[in-house]
């Protein structure tokens, strides 16, 4: 019986640096706005990856002739910005005042219990981060909740403990 002795390529630390180079570049520089400032970069950036990683700081300063200060006093003003890679899932619970007066509170804490969670943030698997949102704009729906981007309106707390907890378990098995 015959081996592969094809040599499996994997891509090195640099090469996966200068493929994030190029995502950010491609970014900031493809951006549709009439007017390109820093934090449409950051936010071309974010959009593109997820995140803002410490390789786009000198990036967005040279783009946008600033100083690397000056883009990281924009980036750390803003409490949306992440720094570091989502997790593999995103769960968002809207807490606006439609959602509010109809049980989004309790929609969050069955979240926040299934998750094993105090508050925003990232399982310790990286399976689930976790956000509160000001507005999804499904008022009449209200409370929502969004996993991966899909909606659920008139979410009941006990819905959503459900619907997360499949979340983790799709998640464990690979899906």
């Amino acid at each position: 019986m015959q081996s592969d002795v094809t040599p499996k390529i994997v891509p090195t630390p640099d090469s996966e640096k200068q493929n994030l180079k190029d995502r950010i570049t491609g970014a900031v520089t493809t951006q549709k706005r009439p007017t390109v400032t820093v934090l449409s970069s950051l936010l071309s950036i974010e959009d593109e990856l997820g995140y803002i990683p410490q390789e786009a700081i000198p990036i967005v300063a040279e783009h946008n002739n600033s100083t690397i200060n000056e883009v990281w006093g924009v980036a750390s003003f803003y409490p949306n910005f992440r720094f570091d890679p989502p997790s593999k899932n995103v769960v968002e619970v809207c807490w606006g005042p439609s959602c509010h007066l109809v049980g989004a509170s309790e929609v969050i804490k069955a979240v926040l219990d299934e998750l094993g969670l105090s508050g925003e943030g990232d399982t310790a698997d990286k399976v689930v981060s976790f956000k509160f949102n000001t507005c999804l704009g499904a008022c009449p729906q209200a409370p929502v909740m969004s996993v991966n981007h899909r909606m659920y309106g008139k979410i009941t707390s006990k819905d959503a403990k459900l619907r997360v907890s499949k979340l983790i378990e799709s998640a464990k098995r690979g899906r």
